[in-house]
């Protein structure tokens, strides 16, 4: 199983939907439970989030064992975004 590293900022509405699709996945695939989940804040945490910012723009970004899997681009909506953490939970847990 390999570490998770989400990018977050407070009062990001795609963070919101990030977070929101993190509840519904566990509720559906409990494995996902298992998962080791490391979050960041970008702006309370700016020295850990630094380690990242070469790779990433906006938030929330997700990466696995430190390699990008996915960052949210403008508009995008509930579904997409959650779609997006299932396949980044899902290849974590291989």
């Amino acid at each position: 199983m390999k570490k998770v590293t989400l990018i977050k900022m407070e009062g990001c509405p795609y963070c919101r939907n990030a977070f929101r699709a993190i509840d519904a996945l566990k509720e559906e695939k409990p494995a996902y439970h298992h998962l080791e989940l490391e979050v960041i804040d970008e702006n309370e945490q700016p020295e850990l989030a630094g380690r990242y910012a070469a790779d990433y723009y906006y938030v929330p970004s997700l990466f696995v064992d430190g390699k990008k899997c996915y960052e949210a681009q403008p508009g995008q909506d509930y579904e997409t975004i959650k779609n997006a953490v299932d396949k980044v939970f899902s290849s974590a847990l291989e």
